[in-house]
């Protein structure tokens, strides 16, 4: 029986050997000393007995034992060598009662190469045995840039936490991730009990995502699990059973398709403007009738940004009387967030609009389940597929707005309100800075933070000596403070000089029309796995300023120029050559930078005096907004 048995895995070994022949790679074992870096870079570490999972055991430590086996460690010898025989006489013993004793192997970057016990490796592969003891000398390399070991060092400060060495991912910071998805402190030890429970879950969700072809994503079965309780949460996976565990992994395909995606998000830098068939434009359909719902954090009495989302509803009733209806739901949280987009549904709208980042994983587990409704999330650089996401270039604004700082400040001295450290707000911050620099080299923006823990912004500007402050964007209708755009402290008063604009009416309009006209469906090729994010600037009316009559004629002037030649195209406020506090960032003249470069923009420029500040620096209420469009998030 056990001839038979090595008979099927010599010819499991021979066609792994001509199909690697055939694709020009090695078709015999990896061996670990043809690997190794030069001696004197790397360190070994006894980690004494582990159990080694199978499918990390890829290779042998030397030559001699490498050409016995093909690359999938089945055998490659025939079957009247003596090798033959003793591989057939472990498989006998592993039938009747089981290979027991451990292997001696070397762990390098998280795969095992092994010095002794191939064979009862070869046969433990064969049957499908997903893990082995063995005795394990860990070789650790030194510290470099390059990517594979900035992870492999996260994996090692994981592994001193968990003992979990069957997890890997593909990004840097996962591990952090994952230690976070799971409830886990930063550097919190993990009880046995909690090993044993994540061993469970993370191998129903390997099994079923191994059963839908995860291994020919470019991705690791790590990264998706990863992203999939992100989405869902841990202990959903201990609630659900194996049925709907499938059918959400299927679900959420193209998110793991994502994951391995270079250019995650496409940027839509303004409305479509391709053009329909002109026999669709001729014989018009009547468009349905379209039911959107707005869901809001807070209530528009109580936040300007959602007062500023409401206006946009409302824009839309007025714009559309006869083709659109709108509700809103207002004081929304993230813990209830999901019940609230299900009611929306539930009660008849086919688009909803949610307002703020806070709410991006809840709008995915949403559209994930619900695939024929239209769900949007006011977002920057999210990269999932099963929603678009939505915001708008702000720092074309801030440029302006700097600009007229840089003008009215007369000591030189320019005080920043922010608020999140978050996507595209330290771009805000950046162009500000580069606005007021242009019309004032010597203009220094001190930036504060007013959502920081124990801040004393205002406190910190007195003492800064600034006397023209950026505040908040707008204010609610309520509240009768002019503490807000651009201010000039005059004997203790504010006295408003400009303010930035959203116009979300004109936003939300210009998306609704490309679902009514059909253009909708162009921004979606289905060739290419991309998130939508549309982030459109001062060229769609979706970002403005308005000056105060205050303001001197000739900065009013200065500021339409700028904004025709920013709207047209023709001048990028990230253009030339570019400094920030550490030093140079670009030094080519001729060069603006790329959309992606300022989204993810985590510098400050050389004249603001100020820092960005960690997570953990923020106040409670910050937290959902920053995990989910922190800067920190980056990489």
């Amino acid at each position: 029986m056990s001839s038979e048995e090595y008979s099927k895995a010599y010819k499991a070994g021979k066609r792994d050997y001509q199909s690697r022949m055939l694709r020009g790679v090695r078709p015999t074992l990896p061996v670990l000393d043809d690997i190794l870096p030069t001696k004197g870079t790397f360190s070994e570490v006894p980690l004494g007995l582990v159990q080694i999972p199978m499918d990390q055991i890829v290779g042998t430590r030397h030559g001699g034992r490498s050409n016995a086996f093909a690359g999938n460690f089945m055998p490659i010898l025939r079957e009247n060598t003596e090798f033959a025989q003793k591989w057939a006489t472990l498989s006998t013993i592993h039938e009747n009662e089981g290979l027991r004793d451990p292997i001696k192997a070397y762990e390098f970057m998280n795969k095992f190469y092994v010095e002794e016990g191939n064979k009862r490796v070869s046969v433990m592969k064969y049957y499908g045995v997903t893990s082995i003891p063995g005795t394990v000398t860990r070789i650790i390399p030194k510290r470099t840039d390059e990517k594979e070991n900035k992870i492999y060092y996260e994996f090692l400060d994981f592994y001193d936490l968990s003992k979990i060495n069957y997890i890997w991912f593909s990004q840097e910071g996962s591990f952090k991730k994952l230690q976070e998805a799971v409830g886990k402190g930063t550097d919190e030890v993990w009880s046995e009990d909690e090993k044993l429970t994540f061993s469970s879950a993370y191998s129903r969700f390997t099994a079923e995502f191994k059963a839908r072809g995860g291994e020919k994503l470019p991705v690791t079965a790590g990264d998706a699990f990863l992203a999939f309780i992100k989405l869902y949460g841990y202990q959903t996976l201990e609630e659900k059973t194996s049925s709907e565990l499938k059918e959400m992994i299927t679900k959420s395909w193209e998110e793991f398709e994502l994951i391995g995606v270079d250019k995650e998000v496409e940027l839509k830098m303004n409305p479509t403007s391709e053009k329909k068939p002109l026999l669709s434009r001729l014989l018009p359909l009547s468009s349905p009738k379209l039911k959107i719902a707005f869901i809001y954090e807070k209530t528009p009495s109580s936040s300007a940004w959602t007062y500023a989302h409401e206006l946009g509803r409302l824009h839309l009733e007025q714009t559309f009387p006869d083709e659109v209806t709108t509700v809103y739901y207002d004081n929304v949280t993230p813990e209830t967030v999901e019940d609230v987009i299900g009611e929306a549904i539930q009660n008849g709208c086919n688009i909803v609009f949610t307002t703020t980042p806070a709410f991006t994983q809840a709008s995915v587990k949403a559209a994930i389940a619900n695939q024929d409704i239209r769900i949007l999330n006011c977002s920057l650089n999210t990269s999932h597929r099963y929603i678009r996401t939505y915001y708008a270039r702000m720092h074309e604004a801030k440029f302006l707005m700097g600009a007229i700082a840089g003008a009215m400040a007369e000591n030189n001295k320019i005080a920043y309100l922010a608020d999140y450290p978050i996507f595209g707000a330290i771009a805000n911050i950046n162009a500000f800075a580069l606005g007021a620099k242009m019309i004032n080299p010597r203009a220094q923006v001190y930036l504060e933070w007013y959502k920081k823990k124990d801040s004393d912004a205002l406190e910190n500007i007195r003492k800064s000596g600034a006397n023209i402050i950026s505040g908040m964007d707008m204010v609610i209708p309520e509240e009768s403070s002019r503490y807000f755009g651009i201010y000039r402290m005059e004997d203790g008063y504010p006295r408003s000089l400009a303010m930035p604009l959203w116009h979300w009416g004109k936003f939300y309009e210009q998306l609704i029309r490309t679902i009514m006209d059909g253009t909708w469906k162009y921004d979606d090729k289905s060739t290419e796995l991309k998130a939508i994010n549309y982030w459109w600037g001062m060229s769609s009316g979706a970002i403005d300023v308005i000056c105060s009559d205050s303001l001197p004629i000739g900065t009013k002037r200065l500021v339409e120029l700028l904004k025709k030649t920013i709207s047209s195209g023709e001048f990028n406020p990230f253009s030339g050559v570019l400094y920030s506090q550490t030093g140079i960032v670009q030094s080519d003249p001729s060069r603006d930078l790329t959309p992606e470069e300022i989204v993810t923009m985590d510098w400050l420029a050389e004249n603001v005096i100020g820092t960005i500040p960690k997570a953990d620096e923020m106040l409670e209420e910050t937290k959902p907004t920053i995990q989910q469009q922190g800067i920190e998030k980056k990489g």
